[in-house]
């Protein structure tokens, strides 16, 4: 049998690849070709494209985007017989049937980028290292290449051990989580319709180098909104009163939802990221385009800023005798994770060599759409739980990200083998 550290050199390489091609959510062609590759090489069975989601659920799609990105690949010389599959739909679904009766696991790892342009010095050991970020202004900032190198590690590790294990293991490779946009789409697809335990991860956050913590529960349940108001131009000076005001009825409304009222039950949160608007100085401005966020602490108060957001947001088009539109660009809810989960997380994370602290976490103030598909789960009577495993970051989504992956990544992938001994292996 081969040991966890025979592992570590091509999850190292996987890692390092893919942090030299960062793709956005949805656009992620390149790593989802890798990893249907990899993981039908090593005799899963796949399911990809349209297939793997709800498509009414598949949240903040940019096509012309996709198109662009997609037709890029092909030009880059990726598999156009995969493209094909893909339809447009990044991510993969692999499904390791063992023949034999036990429990169906399955196990979730994000695949995309961020918006970030990455540093280019001596103190990111990407630079020092020669593996930086080839694509400019976007990078791994959040360790999502490491979570697919653990993944496919962990499908290498299921081939290598198949005569040992039972029931079946799903590997979800999953686009789009930056923004919450990628998980409800296989959350409200019948993918998980038979899994019985649920289990994602995350490298860093609130986890140092050498900790795993447990989530016990937490993460904020969150709502993404693009918002569009279109009035009716007209000239500023000479008849503003033919106009309709769409840039004032953004402006309005940006100002009216940072003000929503607190909820006294829970944390809250709102944002307004982006408001663009206006054709120019002396024309009543005719179109506005907002993008939002509103969290809570729990389902029922996310849902309570979601109302007043809504509110709100009709309140000034009436106002400004503008139309609008609103758009879910993602989604996310909160956790509660389960407890013989927890203690099997915990468990395996304190026998796994160089782990120096296990600690549970009640509190996130974060959000993960992982939490849709770990809830669609729980939903049906299967369990679900999450955990950090951890890295020295300087913080998420910044410039200087860094994992210490040789370090890092076993870890991860330690824990997640250790889980699928229990669970899913015979005669342990």
């Amino acid at each position: 049998m081969m040991t966890l550290e025979s592992y570590l050199p091509e999850m190292l390489a996987t890692r390092r690849d893919l942090h030299q091609h960062p793709e956005l959510g949805w656009t992620e062609f390149r790593t989802t070709e890798r990893i249907v590759k990899t993981v039908r090489a090593l005799g899963f069975e796949t399911i990809v494209g349209r297939a793997l989601f709800n498509l009414d659920y598949t949240f903040g799609r940019n096509e012309e985007m996709i198109r662009d990105a997609a037709n890029q690949a092909l030009r880059d010389g990726m598999d156009a017989e995969i493209m094909k599959e893909l339809d447009g739909y990044t991510g993969c679904m692999a499904i390791f049937d063992t023949g034999r009766p036990g429990p169906v696991t399955a196990l979730r790892f994000d695949i995309d980028c961020v918006a970030v342009e990455e540093d280019k010095t001596d103190a990111n050991e990407a630079w020092r290292e020669g593996f930086t970020s080839k694509v400019r202004g976007l990078m791994h900032a959040c360790g999502h290449d490491a979570h697919t190198a653990v993944g496919l590690g962990v499908a290498r590790w299921i081939h290598d051990n198949a005569d040992r294990l039972n029931g079946k293991i799903k590997l979800i490779f999953q686009p789009a989580e930056e923004g919450t946009k990628g998980a409800a789409g296989i959350a409200f697809s019948k993918n998980l319709d038979d899994v019985n335990y649920m289990i994602g991860a995350h490298i860093g956050v609130k986890a140092r180098l050498h900790e795993v913590g447990v989530i016990r529960s937490g993460f904020l349940s969150t709502t993404k909104y693009n918002v569009q108001f279109t009035g009716v131009a007209a000239h500023s000076g000479s008849c503003a009163q033919l106009g309709r005001n769409a840039l004032m009825a953004a402006c309005n409304a940006a100002v009216q939802l940072m003000g929503i009222p607190r909820h006294g039950k829970g944390n809250t949160n709102v944002n307004v990221g982006i408001v663009d608007a206006g054709e120019g100085r002396n024309i009543v401005g005719a179109h506005a385009n907002m993008e939002i966020e509103v969290r809570g602490e729990r389902s029922e108060i996310n849902a309570y800023m979601e109302e007043c957001a809504k509110r709100m947001i009709s309140g000034c088009a009436t106002s400004y005798g503008v139309d609008y539109k609103i758009e879910t660009a993602g989604m996310a809810t909160s956790v509660v994770s389960d407890t013989m989960l927890c203690d099997l997380i915990t468990e395996a994370a304190k026998n796994t060599e160089g782990v120096q602290r296990v600690f549970d976490i009640d509190a996130c103030p974060g959000s993960e759409d992982c939490s849709l598909l770990m809830n669609a789960v729980q939903k049906h009577g299967g369990q679900a739980a999450f955990f950090f495993f951890g890295c020295d970051h300087p913080g998420h989504h910044l410039k200087t990200f860094q994992i210490q992956d040789t370090e890092s990544m076993p870890v991860g992938f330690s824990v997640y083998v250790k889980l699928l001994e229990k669970l899913n292996a015979t005669g342990c």
